[in-house]
């Protein structure tokens, strides 16, 4: 015949209070709580006096004192040896010192010491009509709130119910027996009460560590990205160009020593910005103390720069600016850079020697992008660049989506057009 499953839950809380039952860790104590002492006081190995240790000890002497006092002078009640009226003050008064730390094992200790001062309360007349005296009631009130804010409910409920269950087994009539039992209910309660907040303390505490190390890891992602976008902007335009330079240098010299090595101070140049420029952005990676290059991003301040090096790859760039680009946003002055120098990669690898048309200009609270190149005319020697699909695009609408623009990219007739639309917003 099986049992209720209300009777074995019971069963089960009841055996984790008086046996098997452990307590959780002890929760975190309030700086508040903690009185630091100053350094020429410090004679002790600690450096803070606990608050919730100094109150433990003042009860634990004044709940041992009048357990004695409470006591006959002689030390001898009928037939209760000294000893033994003795062990029942310091069995009343020790679980006041040990609840901070074994919480269910000092209120097995304040059990045993209530049943053991139980029989001499009934001797002595009562006290208040408690069925123990008041010094050992307040410090198993204190081990029954410890055990409540450290153990989990069924604990709780088993101490409770075996508090109860002794209660009935005391001398004491039930007029004497229901306030105790009320007593510790709700000094359970509030103990509970106390473990349900800290509780939610801590889960709201990890809740916002974890989003915090989520926002971290995300600004980790986004940096690598951004990273990556300035590594793939500077190496496919510095290589483009160089790759080029490398087969038309040697056509375009046509054995003449003196311009064969004016192509290749051009290469080594272009190569010497490219490093230049990768050490720029590596160094944010490599700096070992977080520290970052201050040194400036390239702007359309350095458009006449990107536009020879696009020259001297075999390009017929035609540049256009119009309205007002000076004090642009760091941001947009940057995305506009890099934006036309992918397009210009885009049209050496795919389009060599193409005439391009780059037009930059400001109008109202945007300024707009537009780089058009045609089919190319290549160079005798030099293959057309068909590789597959990289990160240029996708690159270029990452820069405009972070600014809330817009983008158009798309052949036209027999070439390529790019357009960006980059809201200006100024930086404040």
């Amino acid at each position: 015949m099986e049992l209720p499953a209300g009777l074995v839950w019971l069963a089960r809380s009841l055996t984790l209070a008086v046996a098997t039952g452990r307590a959780d860790p002890p929760f975190p104590r309030s700086r508040r709580l903690r009185i630091p002492i100053p350094a020429a006081l410090r004679l002790l190995p600690f450096h803070a006096v606990d608050l919730v240790v100094v109150a433990n000890l003042l009860v634990f002497w004044l709940v041992y004192g009048e357990d004695l006092r409470f006591l006959p002078g002689d030390g001898r009640l009928l037939g209760y040896p000294g000893w033994w009226l003795s062990l029942s003050a310091l069995l009343s008064s020790v679980p006041v010192l040990l609840r901070e730390h074994w919480p269910l094992a000092a209120w097995r200790i304040s059990l045993v010491g209530a049943c053991v001062i139980a029989p001499i309360q009934e001797i002595l007349g009562g006290a208040g009509g408690m069925p123990v005296p008041l010094p050992a009631a307040v410090p198993y009130l204190l081990v029954v709130y410890s055990v409540a804010v450290r153990c989990e409910r069924r604990i709780t409920l088993g101490v409770w119910t075996v508090s109860v269950l002794v209660l009935l087994s005391t001398p004491g009539g039930f007029d004497s027996i229901t306030p105790a039992a009320i007593l510790v209910a709700v000094t359970a309660l509030l103990g509970y009460n106390v473990r349900s907040r800290r509780l939610a303390t801590l889960r709201l505490a990890q809740e916002e560590r974890r989003s915090e190390q989520a926002l971290a890891a995300q600004a980790t992602l986004e940096e690598r990205a951004r990273i990556a976008r300035e590594l793939h902007d500077v190496v496919a335009h510095h290589m483009s160009v160089i790759a080029i330079q490398a087969e038309a240098v040697p056509l375009q010299a046509a054995g003449d020593v003196g311009r064969l090595e004016e192509g290749l101070r051009e290469i080594r140049a272009l190569s010497l910005s490219a490093m230049t420029e990768m050490r720029r952005v590596i160094g944010v990676l490599r700096d070992a103390e977080g520290r970052v290059d201050t040194a400036p991003q390239p702007g359309l301040g350095r458009l006449d720069e990107l536009v020879g090096n696009a020259r001297s790859a075999g390009l017929t760039v035609a540049l256009s600016l119009s309205g007002d680009l000076t004090g642009l946003p760091e941001a947009v002055s940057l995305s506009a850079y890099r934006i036309t120098q992918e397009a210009l990669s885009n049209a050496m690898r795919h389009a060599p020697g193409s005439d391009v048309s780059v037009r930059i200009s400001r109008s109202g609270g945007a300024l707009n992008v537009n780089v058009t190149n045609d089919a190319g005319r290549p160079s005798p020697g030099t293959a057309q660049r068909t590789a597959g699909p990289g990160h240029g695009l996708v690159g270029m609408r990452e820069r405009v989506a972070m600014l809330d623009g817009r983008l158009w990219a798309g052949p036209v007739g027999t070439g390529f057009a790019i357009t960006a639309i980059l809201p200006v917003v100024e930086e404040t």
